[in-house]
């Protein structure tokens, strides 16, 4: 059993000049540092993310935080403006190469911005922390040209047996019954996301609606979401919404996630009330983003895994 730590010392200094330029690079922005709580009463709808769960003495089960998010647009709703959060969050059934069920967000919140304002934005931080690698200007793929350009089919018209066919033209072999989102998601992780952002880093925006999560649609056909995702190096770094304001629409979506995990087989978890509530209130229209800080570490240091990124992992905490 060893007990060093699975990243060097140099490693970890490399770490800690990113998370002070990361807190620069807000700062000069005007943007207020907040701090959330990791545990909460209520959990994520997202039939792709499982929450982990622990036990306060007389208080009952709580949930450990997948993301800041809910907290943070509470706060945004009680007038904080601008935000950015550096935190731990987890999520469980998370291993691997690129995985570890805890690792660490820097999470903002821009009001007024839109999608395209704040992709430019995480361009700027993300060169900004790779200093002084100079990257190329990043490319903006449609989720639709995505899938077309390296897995073939046509996301938004493509039936579920042309994607069936596709995964196993490049050889997915998958036994188990999915859905179409679930073959989409297969296709994005397996084939097309390790393609992505080789020679320069490649936002992948304007996702399906079935896939808007909490981001507002779109005008026009075929409906998409104001989301994108930032590859680099063929590595799925950041996730961001044109955040959704409207609480009866984010409730209609938290149901119909309630109602897929239960088709699913998952664990129903409570929805988070006092978000909905705060979206009733009134949330200003804006703009957020999670990136992940291990893994842009990770391609700072030329590393092929998380784990050289982190001073311990789970295998060895």
């Amino acid at each position: 059993m060893s007990w060093r730590p699975t990243a060097s010392l140099e490693a970890l200094g490399r770490r800690a000049a990113m998370l002070a330029a990361a807190r620069e690079f807000f700062a000069s922005r005007g943007i207020l540092e907040v701090e959330t709580p990791i545990l909460s009463s209520a959990s994520v709808s997202d039939p792709q993310i499982e929450s982990l769960v622990t036990q306060v003495a007389g208080m009952g089960e709580f949930h450990m935080a997948t993301s800041p998010e809910y907290a943070m647009k509470r706060l945004l709703a009680a007038g904080s403006g601008d935000i950015y959060q550096i935190c731990k969050v987890f999520r469980d059934a998370e291993r691997g190469r690129w995985h570890n069920p805890e690792f660490t967000l820097i999470e903002w919140y821009r009001l007024g911005f839109d999608d395209a304002a704040l992709m430019t934005e995480v361009e700027a931080l993300v060169g900004c922390l790779l200093a002084p690698r100079r990257l190329e200007a990043a490319e903006r793929l449609s989720y639709s040209a995505a899938l077309q350009r390296h897995a073939g089919v046509d996301a938004h018209a493509a039936s579920d047996a042309d994607l069936a066919d596709a995964a196993r033209r490049h050889g997915i072999v998958c036994r188990a019954e999915l859905d179409r989102d679930a073959k989409l998601d297969l296709l994005m992780g397996l084939v097309v996301g390790p393609r992505l952002g080789v020679e320069r880093p490649c936002f992948v925006c304007d996702y399906p609606a079935s896939q808007a999560a909490l981001a507002r649609l779109k005008p026009g056909l075929p409906p998409v979401a104001a989301r994108f995702e930032l590859y680099l190096n063929g590595v799925e770094l950041a996730n961001g919404f044109h955040e959704l304001v409207n609480a009866g629409e984010q409730r209609a979506r938290f149901d119909q996630d309630l109602t897929l995990r239960r088709v699913r087989g998952q664990v129903q978890s409570p929805l988070d009330e006092r978000l909905l509530a705060a979206l009733a209130a009134g949330m200003p229209d804006c703009a957020g983003v999670a990136l992940g800080l291990d893994r842009l570490v990770a391609i700072a240091l030329g590393a092929p895994r998380l784990a050289d990124a982190m001073a311990f992992t789970i295998d060895t905490a």
